[in-house]
């Protein structure tokens, strides 16, 4: 974890300290949310060439050949000591059916 040293103008050291005291979390928590919102917020999808592709298949290619072979009983295991993600309430309950279910058959 890095530590950075701000200075900031008092008006907007009161605002984001009574923001974080609404939210029920302290300043450097509000501040940490505040940029990673940002940094997320300015997140873009790029489009890719034709080629850049075809490298990026090649690259994927080349590392699976690359990378140990791994039974299906060692992927069981691996997979069952995972820890479960928590179940997301957006998701109907027939979409997680057919997503558990596409997993099994993957198995």
């Amino acid at each position: 974890m890095s530590r950075l040293t701000l200075r900031l103008p008092e008006t907007l050291h009161e605002q984001l300290s009574q923001l974080a005291e609404n939210e029920g979390v302290s300043l450097n928590q509000y501040i940490v949310y505040s940029l990673t919102r940002q940094v997320g917020s300015s997140y873009t999808v790029q489009i890719l060439s034709e080629s850049a592709l075809d490298q990026q298949e090649a690259n994927l290619v080349q590392w699976l050949q690359a990378s140990e072979p791994c039974s299906k009983a060692d992927a069981a295991e691996i997979l069952s000591e995972r820890e479960p993600a928590p179940l997301r309430a957006r998701l109907e309950p027939d979409t997680i059916t057919r997503f558990q279910s596409m997993i099994q058959q993957t198995q």
